[in-house]
């Protein structure tokens, strides 16, 4: 029998990496905590595989791992998934960020990682999840994605009328472990909001059908204007 049998969900902004805050570093300190804590949970549940998913400029997979490089953001900081060869392609931000918070609790299982397209249509999103749930007799799933950037005069972008309520429904969806509720986000208002995450979290709705897991929300913030969510589903 093939299963999805946990699943963490884990924002991605560069500044969780302490390099990268600097300064600022301790403010996401509870952030932090609350992603390592959601990763100890998939590490409980003893998976046969850890399929990585973030959003990227493409849908790809990465299965003889890859490097993820934060120079970009200023420090050299390089994390990689695996053992990859030379050759390793360069993984986007998402999956950098998720290949860090692996390192940081020593995450010493199999993982493969997957880019979902940002545009990715609901029903290409979902179709990727149940082929991911599928792939061993566990699986578990580490979910990257950030909420709306237009909440507040704070955020990247334009503070937009629907973009708290917007954060709030994935909020409940994560809390509960609604995978029907993450399906029927609109991609298009997602865009409208900046909300990076949409297309990784209808990953996770397509894995977790039928799966009967239980949801924790550990963690749903806002400090610089963009949402950032930590939950649990075991």
């Amino acid at each position: 029998m093939v299963m999805l049998v946990a699943a963490a969900v884990c924002p991605h902004p560069p500044l969780i990496v302490p390099e990268v805050a600097a300064g600022a570093a301790v403010e996401l300190d509870g952030l932090r905590a609350a992603c390592g804590e959601a990763i100890a949970r998939l590490d409980a549940a003893r998976p046969d595989l850890l399929a990585v998913v973030g959003g990227g400029p493409a849908s790809r997979e990465y299965p003889a791992g890859g490097v993820g490089s934060l120079r970009p953001y200023g420090v050299d900081v390089t994390v990689s998934l695996g053992d990859p060869p030379a050759d390793a392609p360069a993984l986007p931000l998402s999956l950098t960020v998720g290949a860090w918070l692996l390192h940081r609790v020593g995450w010493s299982g199999p993982a493969r990682a997957y880019a979902v397209g940002s545009g990715s249509p609901v029903k290409d999103c979902v179709r990727l999840g149940a082929h991911l749930a599928g792939l061993a007799g566990r699986v578990a799933l580490l979910v990257l994605g950030d909420g709306s950037a237009r909440r507040d005069d704070s955020s990247p972008g334009w503070p937009h009328a629907q973009a708290v309520a917007f954060d709030d429904t994935v909020a409940r969806a994560l809390a509960e472990a609604d995978a029907g509720a993450l399906e029927r986000l609109d991609a298009a208002l997602a865009e409208e909001l900046m909300a990076a995450g949409r297309a990784a979290w209808q990953v996770l709705a397509g894995a977790a059908r039928d799966a009967g897991l239980r949801g924790d929300l550990l963690a749903y913030h806002a400090p610089y204007g963009v949402a950032y969510f930590v939950a649990a589903w075991t």
